[in-house]
């Protein structure tokens, strides 16, 4: 009886298999974010190390060791990170074109941008306290210096007229920031599909104690000085 009980029920279906590893679809495995524009992130090559870290490595750093007579080759300076802003202050009308902003940013660096808003409320502007008005994008690591040699050797010799960037716009700490007027010198940005010309400050931040230190530093990282 067991048997025809069995042979009358027959075989129960088997389970769909589940998605490997688990996981739901979504922002984690590359989905799209709600909210905001989608900026897909840039990948880069692991395990292997971005050129300008190599050079820095290799030349940069005993040369500074010898220029600057350090004890050890922990005190050469490096760079820390470069922090790129852009501001939107039209977005005060109109959000999307903050929403483009920050997709032509993260198109530019690789990396999602995040908001940035007013720190105080400033009434002859309408300006309340709190409201998006730019973006950023805070580079590290191998991005970071991914996006500077991209920056020296492609998006900086395009600039109109161009004949070689400020030595002078250091900070007395030895961080840099070179101040761009137009997003279409990066080539990652289609000029055909930009709505407006934005400008971008792009501030190299470095372990340099002084601006000597840290011109040197981006001297022999190639950075495309105006000779006199």
């Amino acid at each position: 009886m067991a048997d025809d009980k069995k042979a009358k029920g027959g075989a129960k279906p088997a389970k769909a298999a589940k998605p490997e590893g688990g996981k739901k679809k979504g922002a984690a495995e590359g989905g799209a974010a709600t909210g905001g524009p989608v900026t897909a992130e840039r990948p880069h090559s692991l395990g292997v190390k971005p050129r300008l870290a190599k050079h820095y490595e290799e030349k940069v750093r005993p040369a500074l060791v010898e220029k600057f007579k350090y004890t050890s080759v922990m005190q050469a300076p490096k760079f820390e990170k470069i922090v790129i802003n852009m501001g939107v202050g039209d977005a005060l009308q109109d959000q999307k074109l903050l929403d483009a902003a920050m997709n032509e940013l993260g198109q530019i660096t690789g990396q999602r941008p995040s908001k940035r808003v007013s720190k105080k409320s400033i009434s002859n502007f309408k300006l309340r306290q709190g409201v998006p008005i730019g973006c950023a994008v805070t580079l590290r690591g191998a991005r970071m210096y991914e996006f500077y040699d991209r920056l020296i050797n492609v998006a900086v010799p395009r600039i109109r007229d161009f004949r070689g960037v400020s030595a002078r716009a250091f900070d007395g700490r030895g961080n840099y920031t070179l101040g761009l007027t137009e997003q279409i010198i990066f080539p990652e940005i289609n000029i055909e599909k930009v709505g407006k010309l934005r400008g971008m400050d792009v501030t190299i931040v470095t372990t340099a104690k002084t601006d000597e230190e840290g011109r040197e530093l981006l001297r022999l990282m190639n950075m495309p000085f105006r000779t006199r």
